[in-house]
Formats: C-alpha cells, structure tokens, sequence
C-alpha cells in the first residue's frame, strides 16, 4: 500500500509543479501556441512510443481485453483535456500562478453541478458543506482581502474557471470511456485528441519556424514528461494499491505543491492567509471522502 500511496502523490505533484514551468517558458519569450503544442506533441510521441515498445514485449499469452469502447470517443474525451491546457494556461499567463491552481480546483463543485445537471444526481451534505468551503477558501486564497489588483484579471480568472469545467467534464469521461483498455493505449489516445484540438486552435508553427531550436525544446519535454505521461501511470499503479477514497485525498495534494514551487522558484508572495484559504479548500476536497473512510474504504483495492 505504501508503494501505492507514494506513486499517487507523485503523480499529483507531477501535476502541481507545471504551473510554474509554464510561466518560466512565458518568461523566455514563449507563447501559449508554443507551450500546449509542445506539451500535446511530445506528450503524443511519448505515450504512443511507451506503448508500442510495451506491446512488443509483453507475453503473447496473456489474453487481450474485450474493447467496448470505440477508439474514436477516447480521442474525442482527450480534446476535452486538450482544452484544459489552452485554457488554464492561458490563466496562467495573466494571473499568478497560484492564483490559477486555485481556480483550476473549482473543478470540484463544478463536477457535482454536472453530475446533477446530466445525471440528476442530487449532492449529499459532505459535497454541500465542501462546495461552501471551497468558495470560502477561494476568496481567501486568491488575496482579494490583500487588495492585490494584479491578482484579479477578470479574463484570467474567467480562463481559469472555464479550465476547471473542461476539466471537470474530462475526469467524468475518462472514469465512464475505455476502462477496458491498457493504461498506456488509453492516455495515448486522449493526448492525440488533446493535441489535434490543440492544433487546431493554435496551428503548430514551432514545428517550421525554428523555435524548437531554442529552449522551447527543453519546456516541451518537461510538460510533456511531467503533464501528460508520468501522472496517469503513476496514477494507474498506485490507484489500485492505495484506493480510490485515499488517492482522491493524495491528489489535492496537486494545489499546496503548485503554490509552494510559484512561491519559492517564481517568487510571488503568498501570504498567512492565503496559504489558510489553501488549507481550507484542501479540508474541502478531503470531506466529501469522509464518509468512505469512516466505512473502511481507504483499505479497498479496487478502481475503475
């Protein structure tokens, strides 16, 4: 269980840090087409590449998984991560970035909405109370009390909750589509919908105008590595062994770490009470799971 615990919060922390690499790439120059191409792009090459040489050196005996799911709705779920990436780093780049992981997180009470919404789902007492205290724990994080004007970029904030619903919506369909498939077939195909979205929207000049050259490469590769391939293996090893009730908890270790590094390496002040308003949306993504624990939940094994 122990390995477990370790792979999830990696894979969290992996998440956590990009926040800060994409602001230093911002700082060389870069922009938000050369940021998410390089991301999707390598992350596509990486994944596809892992999954190929898995493929010829697994056992031949080993029986193949019955697929239900059309390979096409993985890739279309993936564009909803692709989105992600457009809009938060968007985010990123007109607010600090602890303000943007803290935005991003509003993705909790936006998938009980959802859930309610598609599903009729109607939100217990935990979610109810967790929802108040994310908001809560928002104001306060963010610095409106501090008066921090920079902080408050109405159209950062309004990326930055637009990136939380894609986000949303993404772990929804990634829970529902294509748990049958191998971890590494299924992440491949959603990043190759993340990147054609991407690509789209932004067309890849950096693959012709020489700015892979530069740094650019090297950023590509860290988000690529550290955005799009070490969380969902670390996740898909680690989520079995310690649980899904614990490894939600684990996870919200994403929002101290992101601003924690925007801290320390970029510098942006994060004072008392912004770091209580942290605290209190980390108490909020916990209580929801309260009620699993109390029932032994955080021993299972089983995922999706």
């Amino acid at each position: 269980m122990l390995k477990g615990i370790l792979l999830v919060l990696f894979g969290a922390c992996s998440f956590g840090i990009l926040s800060t690499f994409v602001k230093l790439a911002y700082a060389e120059g870069y922009t938000l087409s050369d940021v998410t191409g390089t991301q999707a792009f390598f992350g596509m090459v990486l994944l596809w590449t892992a999954f190929l040489i898995q493929s010829k050196t697994k056992s031949k005996n080993k029986p193949n998984p019955v697929i239900k799911t059309h390979w096409l709705k993985l890739v279309g779920a993936g564009m909803f991560s692709g989105m992600v990436s457009l809009c938060y780093y968007q985010c990123v780049k007109l607010v600090p970035a602890s303000v943007a992981i803290i935005l991003l997180m509003q993705f909790v009470w936006i998938s009980v909405l959802l859930e309610l919404i598609i599903y009729k789902k109607k939100p217990t007492g935990n979610q109810i109370l967790a929802i108040i205290f994310i908001l809560t724990g928002t104001i306060a994080a963010s610095g409106y009390y501090e008066s921090v004007s920079a902080n408050f970029n109405i159209t950062g904030i309004i990326y930055g909750l637009i990136s939380a619903a894609f986000y949303a919506s993404f772990l929804m369909l990634n829970g529902k589509l294509g748990t049958e498939y191998p971890v590494l077939k299924k992440s491949a195909l959603m990043i190759t919908g993340a990147c054609i979205i991407v690509f789209i929207l932004l067309p890849p000049y950096f693959l012709i105008n020489g700015a892979l050259g530069g740094s650019l490469l090297k950023w590509g590769l860290i988000l690529a590595v550290f955005g799009t391939v070490i969380p969902p293996l670390c996740f898909a090893g680690g989520i079995p062994k310690a649980g899904l009730t614990l490894s939600s908890i684990l996870s919200s270790v994403e929002l101290p770490v992101a601003v924690s590094m925007s801290a320390i390496v970029l510098k942006e002040p994060v004072s008392a009470i912004r770091w209580l308003g942290v605290i209190i949306i980390l108490g909020a993504m916990i209580l929801p799971n309260l009620e699993n624990l109390k029932k032994g939940n955080i021993f299972r094994t089983k995922t999706a």
